[in-house]
């Protein structure tokens, strides 16, 4: 498929190796290829069907229409956009594990939560447990809100106990309750910003007294990217795990720049970096505070030369405002709604009829294709 796409004028991406660029003139097709499903979108629906029908005589593949369903995500038009979600795939997940009937809780995780390994008794077969955290961790595409939540109780797979069961369930009923959520995407006007949200719970984790990073990046304001992570090593102070998420953040949205310029957008530089620490903010501003940074690892200085460079800014943000705290801690219910709220959406409240009622405002509908 790849020589193909080259012999015809198609140019593979650099910073995604699955998509592929084709430019005619004023218009644009992107190929996205995953295994065998293929889903094309461009800026026009003749260069498209012209592209797709060229396709057809080099592949056997079949035309499976506008985009609704790849890869478990459902894509619906929205009046304001495009509603990403994995309503389906939740559904059947809960329904599998006879919890379709239970009680929704409001957060993913207590507040009070303090998992440790050797909790309670070991489970006697892991099994269950592990397939469950397999399929949340998927879930977690459409689903910031949750990505805390499963990426502590990740943690516990090689030995999971009775108390990691109950958490990992408390997850699923947290889905039941927010079953239509996932994430909306609004047309944005070029150029357009792209920026980051850089937190970090500084020795949260009870065991290893290591720090979790978290970061959300937003293109205009959608949300694209996030990630919930503990750091690999300990951090000896509040400030040290800022900085060390700003440098995971400020890679992540250094990469995000590369794609999106091959996809021809247009973005305003410098990219903000929103942190909440205000050492932390200093320590990527201002190389002379060696004595406090000597021993960080070099790698994480990298915030600091993209910030000397200006592609970057690192800007302070309060902490009361700081939407990435939702990915390094476990929140109370009032803190968790106000910012997981702002991550995701509901659906419209009819997937099928949204579909048929907002087509027409979408000319330029992703098509999705399989090789037979």
């Amino acid at each position: 498929m790849r020589t193909f796409l080259l012999s015809i004028g198609f140019v593979q991406s650099i910073a995604d190796s699955s998509l592929f660029i084709y430019r005619q003139g004023v218009h644009t097709i992107y190929f996205l290829l995953y295994v065998d499903d293929i889903v094309v979108t461009g800026s026009n629906d003749q260069l498209m069907q012209s592209f797709i029908d060229t396709l057809g005589r080099g592949f056997d593949i079949k035309d499976l229409g506008p985009l609704h369903y790849f890869l478990g995500l459902q894509v619906t038009p929205h009046s304001h956009g495009l509603h990403i979600n994995q309503i389906k795939y939740a559904h059947d997940l809960l329904s599998k594990h006879d919890l379709l009937l239970s009680k929704p809780v409001s957060t993913p995780m207590s507040a009070k939560s303090d998992l440790h390994a050797t909790d309670s008794i070991v489970l006697d077969n892991p099994t269950t447990f592990r397939e469950l955290v397999g399929s949340l961790q998927y879930l977690t595409i459409t689903r910031p809100d949750i990505a805390f939540a499963v990426n502590t109780i990740s943690q516990f797979m090689s030995q999971p106990r009775v108390s990691h069961l109950v958490a990992v369930k408390r997850i699923l009923r947290y889905i039941k309750g927010t079953l239509g959520h996932g994430l909306l995407f609004t047309p944005q006007h070029q150029p357009v910003t792209l920026s980051a949200y850089s937190d970090a719970d500084w020795a949260g984790c009870p065991i290893t007294r290591r720090s979790t990073s978290g970061y959300l990046v937003y293109l205009g304001s959608n949300l694209i990217s996030w990630c919930s992570k503990k750091q690999p090593t300990i951090a000896r102070s509040s400030a040290e795990s800022e900085y060390r998420s700003l440098a995971h953040a400020s890679a992540e949205t250094t990469w995000l720049g590369y794609l999106l310029y091959e996809l021809g957008a247009r973005i305003q530089f410098p990219i903000l970096l929103h942190c909440d620490n205000l050492s932390a903010t200093y320590m990527a501003s201002n190389p002379v505070f060696h004595a406090r940074t000597k021993h960080i690892e070099l790698d994480y200085h990298y915030v600091r030369e993209k910030v000397a460079r200006g592609s970057h800014r690192v800007c302070f943000i309060p902490s009361k405002d700081q939407p990435a705290d939702l990915l390094t801690k476990p929140l109370h219910k009032s803190r968790h709604l106000l910012f997981s709220d702002k991550l995701v959406r509901p659906g419209p409240p009819s997937l099928r009829g949204a579909v048929r009622e907002n087509q027409s405002s979408h000319p330029i509908i992703p098509r999705i294709s399989s090789i037979k």
